[in-house]
């Protein structure tokens, strides 16, 4: 029984290790993920859900409504603290699916033979800057201007703000950078068909943005 676990936790092991090298070794954990068997999948299943639920967490501080939280009498510092945690986890399951299915949509647009756990899964751990985001930068910016973070026209404006908006943007960006990697690992593309594949799928997601800000 020892036996037979120990190749599945000697897997489990690598694909935490994975996790942190996708910081400096991008194409070999996206080359890892060409093993789209159901051992390979299970393996990697903790580390990605841990990945999801942070970056979530990144996401939905980075909203207009996190922005507000304050402005409420009844919200106070415990309530923001679990509405970041609940809604990070579910803003995160729901970028984790439809993004995947976005994703995997534009892949197979292209050409990608592969399958939707695939797209969910490269998806995952290219958004690993954005837990990135919320260990080195939030803790600083909730540091430096504390519940203005989560009230209008506090004081958390101004130079300061847009330095801690173009950190937030820089790990955005820097997790499609890692998406394109992906691409190309994965299905063994040149670099502007992985940018097409990349920019097909964040279309809705940019367009929905836009109507957002518009409106």
């Amino acid at each position: 029984m020892n036996a037979a676990a120990e190749p599945a936790r000697s897997q489990q092991r690598d694909w935490w290790l994975r996790t942190l090298a996708v910081f400096q070794s991008p194409n070999a954990v996206f080359t890892a993920l060409r093993d789209d068997s159901r051992e390979a999948a299970q393996a990697r299943q903790e580390p990605i859900t841990a990945i999801v639920f942070l970056a979530g967490m990144a996401g939905v501080l980075s909203t207009t409504i996190a922005g507000r939280l304050l402005d409420d009498p009844s919200f106070d510092g415990l309530s923001v603290a679990v509405w970041v945690f609940l809604g990070g986890a579910i803003y995160g399951l729901l970028v984790y699916w439809l993004g995947g299915a976005l994703v995997y949509g534009a892949g197979s647009l292209l050409g990608g033979r592969w399958s939707y756990r695939q797209a969910r899964h490269i998806l995952a751990f290219a958004a690993a800057p954005l837990v990135l985001s919320l260990i080195l930068v939030w803790p600083v910016r909730l540091a430096v201007y504390g519940g203005d973070v989560f009230r209008s026209g506090g004081g958390d404006s101004g130079t300061g703000d847009a330095i801690f908006e173009g950190l937030a943007l820089g790990f955005a960006g820097w997790a499609l950078v890692l998406l394109v990697i992906a691409m190309r690992a994965v299905h063994g593309w040149p670099l502007l068909r992985a940018v097409a594949a990349v920019a097909l799928a964040a279309t809705p997601a940019a367009l929905f943005v836009v109507l957002n800000l518009l409106a």
